[in-house]
């Protein structure tokens, strides 16, 4: 199977040893190699979380293959509906147009506990209210401009996780706050994808929703392989996580810029309302993609130092830093 790059987000390489093979056939080539070990492969890609999505199983019963791409489409749209910003009905977004849900779904409820006990555990390096600052440096930079100080300070009053109050009957935000769950929802349905497939009995896929997940072996019997693209150079890859089993997430300076330079971008320090300036981009590799996605996200605040000695707090992980130079 061809490897898949993604403008300013990270490069993909499905497969092992027989990369090279697939890579020149594409498609032909991939379903060629699942067929010599008695496998039947199926893709299904869609749209979730504002960009493309992917998933890629393995099976001898191409019908129950069939069945787990519905149940993990069915994942994703069960996320999206509870917490993504991107659809104007989610939970999440009725939550920050009043202030207050009541009877949130179990799918917020999660992502949202892992946010705060997140924010609590890094010292507010991640919060997950920090979503005043996006319209200000959005329209901000449609102007060409940087926000003013004044306006940066008022939105900052308005950030902080404390601000929160969760349970599972009720959710309620102080006035003036809002949240995301953009650094996490993605890995989290990522994890969901992986377990709704295992529910079928699927062992060998891969999951792509923006952040990625994998189960089992590639195919033609290797093991399966991430490439992570150079920031500056997204047609090269810096590094290669080989074997890749389990979940991975990247955050960086590329994938949403308000700078040409990449100074400003999506990934704000709550405490500022400005972006962190020593990292290009950080990889987490985790037990589950809720673990990678947000701790990639702390470690871009935190710095490499203080990335590092944050990831090694949770048994399982491993990160890896590219600074802006």
């Amino acid at each position: 199977m061809t490897a898949i790059l993604r403008p300013a987000r990270r490069r993909l390489l499905v497969g092992g040893a027989g990369l090279a093979t697939a890579a020149l056939g594409g498609v032909a080539a991939f379903r060629a190699m699942a067929g010599a070990q008695g496998l039947t492969t199926r893709t299904r890609t869609g749209l979730a979380f504002g960009t493309a999505v992917a998933l890629t199983v393995a099976g001898p019963e191409p019908s129950t293959l069939d069945a787990a791409l519905s149940d993990g489409f069915a994942e994703i749209r069960s996320v999206e509906d509870a917490a993504s910003l991107f659809r104007a009905t989610s939970a999440l977004n009725r939550l920050n147009r009043s202030g207050h849900l009541e009877a949130p779904p179990a799918h917020l409820t999660t992502l949202l506990r892992f946010a705060l006990d997140l924010a609590a555990g890094t010292g507010g390096a991640f919060d997950p209210t920090v979503q005043p600052f996006w319209p200000l440096w959005a329209q901000a930079a449609a102007r060409g401009e940087r926000p003013d100080p004044a306006s940066l300070s008022r939105a900052a009053a308005r950030i902080g996780w404390r601000k929160v109050s969760l349970t599972p009957e009720r959710i309620l935000l102080e006035p003036g706050t809002a949240v995301t769950l953009n650094a996490l929802v993605q890995g989290y349905a990522a994890d969901r994808v992986m377990a709704s497939l295992h529910a079928r009995g699927i062992t060998d896929a891969f999951v792509d929703t923006g952040e990625f997940g994998a189960s089992g072996t590639h195919p033609d019997g290797t093991p399966w392989r991430l490439g992570i693209a150079d920031p500056r150079a997204p047609d090269t890859l810096a590094a290669v996580i080989e074997p890749f089993t389990g979940f991975a997430a990247t955050s960086g300076d590329y994938s949403m810029s308000f700078s040409p330079d990449r100074v400003d971008h999506h990934i704000f320090d709550p405490a500022t309302g400005r972006s962190p300036a020593g990292l290009a981009s950080v990889t987490v590799t985790a037990p589950t993609g809720l673990l990678a996605d947000g701790l990639s996200t702390s470690c871009m605040v935190l710095g490499t130092a203080r990335g590092r000695d944050l990831v090694a707090r949770h048994p399982g992980c491993t990160v890896r830093f590219i600074d802006k130079t």
